[in-house]
């Protein structure tokens, strides 16, 4: 049995609910390793819409075993308002079917606060976080100070844990001249959700060794895109976690073993949400023409993405990066009413001919983008389900990404709908 992992290869927001969907279906285990409630997968199942932040794909699915693991950051109080909204639609959720590291940390009201204080006072320096508290909770992880999961279990170790980290933020918060942050309260409300939340809490390592020896198919589901990760994105502008796909082995507890196939989600064009540099954006009508027809809107945030052309240089690092296998292509049909299409093939550095990302975020915003154009193919690709019936151009399109990023393209999809997608390599099957 082979073990996929997805993620996204570009800056997010790359369509990886549809596919991550389909790819549940055939799985037996789902598993969340990395991110927080800031990145969401929207999934249409029988006509109804999912709209899932923390919970893996897996969990609208029955006989699906769903995941969250240790290196998830988890609002307590938006995952039980996620599980409480999935039930209303009518899903169970029991503890059967969700499991939670025991070892995973959590997000606070302090977090929170703290993200939208960083953000409020950063000027043109901000970064376009989403607000929830991702990347102080991630802080919090790093520095040794954090609770989690398993911290709720004891009123003595809570206290304890709470004493040391608000320590830390309450000094920032003095600094800042804002109101200190009360422990016992914040205590109390913890307590109060515990048993809720622990009656899903298990040691993930060791159940991903028994599904393993159980020959289970296991689907490790990233969040966000490379370019976001925080030791290979376009930092600052990143996320505050490791997107790549390694990190599916240390966010869940398993060695790299495990990973069998490595599945990059990739637009057919380029689009980012909040701050930070972007060769290829398009400040113009086809940008504008993109964003409408491609209804690029975030699940989570509902901010408008920007769009630009497709941009192979940092497809074809991501896919380094990541050792991806093979490269599921999203939204072909966003671009049917183009004349022309074009994709980024070198960047212009003052001058110098480049073929890669460089580091430093004052050259990734200096950066020109060197297109090769292709012409449109002025027809509708919506539903396409075999590779033959694309027109031509579309064909073409399609075979000079695959050759320039240096990765075969096993699926294309032609629409939102799940049905709709061109198969070309099952990642569970190659």
């Amino acid at each position: 049995m082979k073990n996929v992992v997805v993620v996204g290869s570009q800056w997010g927001d790359e369509g990886k609910g549809k596919i991550v969907d389909w790819l549940s279906e055939q799985a037996d285990i789902i598993v969340r390793f990395q991110g927080g409630h800031n990145a969401g997968h929207t999934l249409v199942i029988d006509g109804v819409t999912y709209k899932l932040r923390l919970l893996p794909s897996g969990i609208v699915r029955k006989d699906k075993v769903s995941i969250i693991g240790n290196g998830v950051v988890v609002d307590p109080w938006a995952l039980l308002d996620e599980i409480q909204e999935i039930k209303a639609k009518g899903i169970q959720i029991d503890e059967e079917k969700l499991i939670i590291s025991e070892s995973a940390n959590l997000i606070l009201p302090f977090h929170r606060e703290m993200d939208e204080i960083r953000e409020d006072t950063a000027g043109k320096s901000k970064i376009g976080t989403t607000r929830r508290g991702i990347g102080p909770a991630y802080e919090d992880k790093v520095g040794r100070r954090s609770i989690r999961v398993m911290d709720l279990r004891s009123e003595k170790n809570l206290d304890q844990r709470l004493e040391t980290v608000l320590l830390h933020h309450n000094a920032i918060r003095k600094g800042l001249g804002k109101k200190i942050f009360e422990k016992n309260q914040l205590k109390e409300d913890l307590l109060k959700i515990a048993p809720e939340i622990l009656r899903f809490s298990q040691p993930v390592w060791s159940k991903i060794d028994q599904f393993k020896k159980q020959k289970k198919r296991i689907l490790f589901e990233g969040a966000q895109g490379i370019l976001l990760d925080v030791d290979h994105g376009t930092y600052p502008f990143v996320t505050s976690s490791n997107t790549v796909a390694s990190s599916a082995a240390t966010g869940s507890g398993c060695g790299p073993n495990s990973i069998n196939y490595v599945l990059g989600i990739t637009k057919a064009y380029t689009t980012r949400v909040g701050e930070g540099p972007f060769p290829t954006e398009l400040k113009n009508e086809i940008g504008e023409l993109l964003g409408n027809r491609g209804k690029e809107f975030g699940t989570v945030t509902s901010r408008k993405r920007r769009c630009g052309w497709f941009d192979g240089v940092l497809v074809r690092q991501t896919i380094k990066i990541s050792g991806i296998d093979g490269i599921a292509l999203t939204k072909l049909d966003v671009l049917d009413e183009l004349d022309e299409i074009k994709i980024c093939i070198q960047y212009d550095l003052d001058g110098k001919k480049i073929d890669y990302l460089p580091a430093a975020v004052e050259d990734q915003l200096k950066i020109k983008p060197i297109f090769k154009t292709f012409p449109g193919w002025k027809s509708s690709t919506k539903g396409i389900k075999n590779i033959n019936d694309l027109p031509d151009n579309a064909k073409k399109y399609i075979f000079a990404l695959e050759d320039f990023v240096g990765t075969k393209v096993s699926s294309v999809s032609t629409s939102p709908e799940r049905e709709d997608t061109i198969l070309i390599e099952n990642p569970f099957d190659a």
